[in-house]
């Protein structure tokens, strides 16, 4: 069901959704304030999680959206490709001066940006420091790095980065909803352009 991107109330969506009984609802939709409003809709509307699997994009189940969403978030799988509590080592040190630079914990945004000017200083590196497109072109494809999200490359044949996938689903941990990985999918590539699309 598409609905207005701006849309502060699901109520009348996901009740369209729930008399479908679905065995499964897929949800894209912008962070900010809508996937509390989501959260909120699927409480008011009875939709048990324990019959009708809740799957999201990571936004749906990022840290402030968990926040404000409170219970009602228990139990959304997500596919993302970062989380601030994943504990590898690269990870832990990132979050650790990433808090202390801006008092909070980094999300997808900050971990682009942080892989978006490694990329861009790696390739200018390789490049001998030429900066004409056909050089900095040449020297991106099949860049490979260790990012604090995990291993991370740049497909020679489509430019496009490949990274791991995380499947996630929410728990409460100490007293925290938070994302937990239970299975991922290593060098995921564009599908669209996978299949030449």
């Amino acid at each position: 069901m598409r609905f207005p991107v701006a849309n502060p109330d699901f109520s009348a969506f996901v009740q369209r959704a729930k008399d479908m009984s679905p065995e499964c609802i897929y949800i894209f939709i912008p962070g900010g304030a809508q996937p509390a409003a989501l959260g909120k809709a699927f409480a008011e509307r009875g939709i048990d999680l324990n019959k009708t699997k809740v799957l999201a994009s990571g936004e749906v189940t990022a840290e402030q959206a968990l926040k404000s969403m409170g219970d009602a978030g228990l139990g959304i799988i997500s596919a993302w490709h970062y989380d601030y509590k994943s504990n590898a080592p690269r990870n832990l040190a990132f979050v650790k001066l990433f808090n202390e630079m801006h008092g909070r914990n980094p999300d997808f945004f900050s971990i682009g940006g942080y892989d978006g000017m490694h990329a861009i200083y790696e390739t200018l590196k390789k490049a001998g420091g030429k900066t004409d497109g056909d050089s900095l072109i040449a020297a991106a494809k099949g860049l490979k790095w260790e990012s604090p999200r995990g291993p991370m490359s740049i497909d020679p044949d489509t430019r496009d980065v490949v990274q791991t996938i995380y499947i996630r689903r929410v728990q409460k941990v100490g007293g925290e909803l938070v994302n937990v990985p239970f299975d991922k999918i290593e060098n995921v590539k564009d599908p669209s352009r996978a299949r030449g699309g």
